[in-house]
């Protein structure tokens, strides 16, 4: 199975709240786009792994996504051992991804820094030959993403590039409430979190704002890498007009 793009985060809604807009944007643009969450996000203060999961899938169809996977890796640890490298591993060379989306390395919450670490592993260490895994008791053949894009979460970074999602905010939001456990609602009884403020979704919505005034469009989402970018026609960049 060949897929263009495979994002992945620590928690069930991490992908949606960081680069849900991009995602939506990727399969509007015919890309085959696969999520993948690390653990059950059974530590939330809100909700249980059975309505996390229901409510991963529903947010997965909203994006136009039809495969989201878990990898069931404990919630609060994710350690960066072998067994866990290896779950990714197997994942990515089994979806054989051109292109990863994965946390940013520094981060307010330890499972993002962890999920971080192990994506950057299990990139490079896919691509040896001489690692074996296997799938369903078949060995799977190397595979190493051609590069992998940081996206953002609880802490800012200066992008080095910034996705315009203007067509697709209203559907990025959409999935974030299908995520309804852990968001603002009057009538839940479980305790109030950073995250089920009202305030918390009106500043997903500003940071949007921001990042898209700075490329001159509605909304955008920001990413951070490493890796040199090129353009084969200085065009194609989107700036805000002097």
């Amino acid at each position: 199975m060949r897929t263009d793009v495979l994002a992945i985060g620590a928690h069930p809604d991490d992908i949606e709240l960081s680069c849900g807009g991009t995602v939506a944007k990727l399969v509007q643009q015919g890309h085959t786009v696969a999520l993948a969450d690390v653990t059950q996000g059974e530590l939330g203060t809100r909700g249980t792994k059975e309505i996390r999961a229901r409510e991963a899938a529903d947010a997965a169809r909203i994006l136009g996504v039809t495969t989201r996977r878990n990898l069931q890796i404990p919630d609060g640890g994710i350690d960066i051992k072998k067994e866990n490298v290896l779950k990714v591993i197997t994942l990515i060379r089994e979806l054989q991804p051109s292109i990863l989306l994965i946390p940013h390395g520094v981060e307010r919450h330890p499972d993002h820094v962890h999920t971080h670490q192990l994506c950057r592993e299990a990139w490079f260490y896919s691509g040896l030959e001489k690692l074996p895994t296997k799938l369903r008791g078949v060995r799977q053949h190397s595979h190493r993403p051609h590069h992998f894009f940081e996206f953002m979460q609880w802490h800012e970074f200066e992008p080095a590039f910034i996705v315009d999602i203007s067509d697709t905010f209203e559907m990025k939001m959409e999935s974030i409430h299908a995520h309804a456990s852990q968001f603002f609602n009057p009538a839940s009884k479980d305790r109030e979190t950073k995250l089920s403020s009202p305030e918390f979704l009106q500043t997903i919505e500003t940071r949007c704002k921001y990042y898209g005034q700075k490329i001159g469009v509605k909304y955008g989402e920001p990413f951070l890498t490493s890796f040199s970018i090129g353009v084969k026609d200085v065009f194609d960049l989107q700036v805000v007009r002097g």
